[in-house]
């Protein structure tokens, strides 16, 4: 395919042989040779090598743009998060800074990209494994100790999910860095990750949702809500931003296209957000769900009426909805706060004897009980809003001995019934 210029004249595209793209730009000029600085840019696709071509000419324009053989990985690091996670959610944006400012800039940030190996990567999530954390120091009894007044600090391992999740960020950069051409390959693709060991699903028996059902009662404020996460398996974030535009009473359902997510002040606070994977879902609850979600109106509309001018349905800074009618509200028709919610909840559940219980447990307790008393995977993964029914597999399909039992005992049945029934009437 013939070479093109791009429009300014300052490089030019073309299509490789092997079906790959390749942008030549001029980036600068060597002050001992007077001659161009011209770098390549890779990709898979012609729209994606023209958006990197320009990203870089921006630099260059700017004065932004550093040497290849001079920038670091903290440089590097910098110029990724400010130029290519525009498009990412405000909350993987901020776990991905966590990850960077926290592991990756202080242990490999003064490395040139150029000189990042696998061997270097592979030794850095090696001390991640063996001593990645700060934590308090605590002695025999487990009490946190002090020097002076100052809490005395030790290193501690990480998990090994977390590990991948900073491998994650990493090969994420890295890989735009090989877009641009300023490095060959991923030191990140030719490195060992440590094995994830699945942790069990330990959903609350019969006994212990009739005794957290019990304790529920009692709390007026986040008792309806919890009792609503255990029957429908909404995430916290998802019932909290619940509005009533999302109830219909006439067909019995919930309509979950939003969540509630905290932000800091500067970023407007508590605001709506996008679903977890962006997927809109109608739920059909059971009827006794329904039922609760009435005595809830019933109680708030009280609400409203003893707080009169005080009242004011909630709105986040975004104005996303033009009235924010939430279900679940404080006194003043205020949002619920996920701490508080928390709070509750670990009371609730010391009432109830199962002191070790999170709030997503009450998730998982749903999903059990959904496929122990014979929802199919695909309708538990569609009421969960799990991206896959694979994924909803992955998670519960090992999840009861009961149901083996159950199926186990239905072939029996079959097999008395049917095939050793018409041998004996034979």
């Amino acid at each position: 395919m013939p070479r093109k210029r791009n429009a300014s004249g300052a490089g030019s595209i073309r299509q490789r042989s092997d079906g790959r793209w390749e942008a030549r730009i001029t980036v600068g000029t060597d002050p001992g040779t007077g001659k161009p600085i011209r770098r390549s840019i890779y990709g898979d696709t012609q729209k994606e090598v023209l958006t990197a071509m320009r990203d870089v000419q921006r630099n260059a324009d700017d004065g932004l743009y550093i040497e290849p053989t001079r920038l670091t990985l903290a440089q590097w690091m910098d110029i990724w998060q400010r130029d290519y996670l525009l498009s990412q959610k405000y909350g993987t944006v901020k776990t991905y800074r966590v990850q960077i400012a926290t592991h990756i800039k202080p242990a490999l940030g003064a490395v040139k990209l150029s000189k990042l190996t696998p061997h270097l990567v592979q030794g850095f999530y090696n001390d991640l494994l063996a001593r990645g954390r700060t934590v308090p120091k605590r002695d025999d009894a487990g009490k946190i100790i002090k020097k002076n007044g100052v809490i005395v600090t030790e290193q501690a391992p990480l998990n090994a999910k977390t590990v991948r999740n900073v491998h994650g960020v990493l090969t994420k950069a890295l890989s735009q860095a090989v877009k641009l051409g300023y490095i060959a390959r991923n030191p990140c693709d030719m490195v060992d990750l440590p094995r994830v060991e699945k942790t069990e699903i330990v959903p609350l028996t019969d006994a212990q949702v009739k005794a957290y059902l019990a304790a529920t009662d009692g709390d007026t404020d986040y008792g309806d809500m919890l009792k609503v996460i255990l029957f429908t398996g909404l995430r916290e974030a998802e019932a909290l931003g619940l509005t009533w535009d999302c109830v219909d009473f006439d067909r019995e359902t919930l309509k979950i296209c939003k969540q509630l997510q905290k932000r800091p002040a500067e970023a407007g606070g508590f605001q709506f957000a996008s679903l977890k994977n962006d997927r809109t879902r109608i739920l059909h609850p059971a009827p006794f769900v329904m039922d609760i979600l009435r005595t809830v109106r019933k109680k708030q509309a009280a609400r409203r009426l003893l707080a009169g001018g005080a009242w004011q349905d909630w709105q986040d800074a975004a104005k996303q909805y033009a009235a924010c009618r939430l279900v679940f509200t404080n006194a003043l028709g205020g949002h619920l706060h996920p701490q508080r919610l928390y709070d509750h909840h670990k009371k609730i559940t010391r009432a109830a004897g199962v002191p070790n219980a999170r709030v997503h447990d009450l998730r998982h307790t749903f999903a059990v009980l959904s496929l122990q008393n014979g929802d199919d995977v695909k309708t538990v993964q569609s009421n969960l809003g799990h991206a896959t029914a694979s994924f909803t597999l992955d998670v519960y399909g090992h999840v009861s001995e009961k149901m083996k039992q159950d199926s186990a005992n239905r072939m029996e049945a079959y097999m008395r019934g049917t095939v050793y029934g018409k041998a004996q009437n034979g």
